[in-house]
């Protein structure tokens, strides 16, 4: 079984990526759909329908697919290295796996909500809500990389840097927006 780690590795290396790709774009699909409620009709209806259309596709042929084949390559992996839950930068990798999960349920419900027509949240807030994922794989890549409890500190404290420096882009932006309206 050991000949098969580096094809399993990859498989898993390949359904976070791609289910990562899912979360980014449909919660850019979430902004899209509550800007598009707002406009005046027919393009409300047009617009609506269109993205009501691209994002069921988006999840549930590709986001939702790729995490639990993630998931499933990734527990695999696991299993055949299972000294590594021992690890400090592996127990905290896998809290960072539940986050996202919690994430995927938290974008279901809203994907729910949008797909009844039902808008709950202001498009500025799914801007920062896609930010989400951003911070958990940045800080994902540097545990598995370092695999290091240490480093990871230094990781950490970058990543809430990056999610400074995230959220003041993007007052920025909003302000360059608001300007253009």
């Amino acid at each position: 079984m050991e000949q098969y780690y580096p094809y399993i590795k990859s498989l898993h290396l390949i359904f976070v990526i791609t289910w990562f790709a899912g979360l980014f774009y449909i919660v850019r699909l979430f902004v899209y759909q509550i800007e598009a409620s707002q406009k005046p009709s027919p393009d409300k209806e047009i617009l609506g329908e269109q993205l009501k259309i691209m994002a069921s596709r988006l999840w549930n042929i590709i986001t939702w697919p790729s995490m639990v084949l993630a998931l499933v390559f990734g527990f695999w992996l696991l299993g055949m290295r299972l000294f590594f839950v021992s690890d400090a930068w592996m127990q905290v990798k896998l809290a960072f796996v539940v986050a996202l999960i919690i994430y995927q349920f938290k974008c279901h419900q809203i994907f729910k909500q949008l797909q009844k027509g039902e808008v709950k949240y202001s498009s500025n807030y799914m801007r920062l809500f896609n930010e989400v994922p951003t911070l958990i794989l940045f800080a994902v890549v540097f545990l598995v990389i370092l695999k290091s409890a240490v480093n990871w500190i230094y990781g950490t404290v970058g990543i809430f840097v990056f999610a400074i420096m995230l959220m003041m882009g993007y007052k920025i932006y909003k302000r360059i927006r608001e300007k253009n309206n």
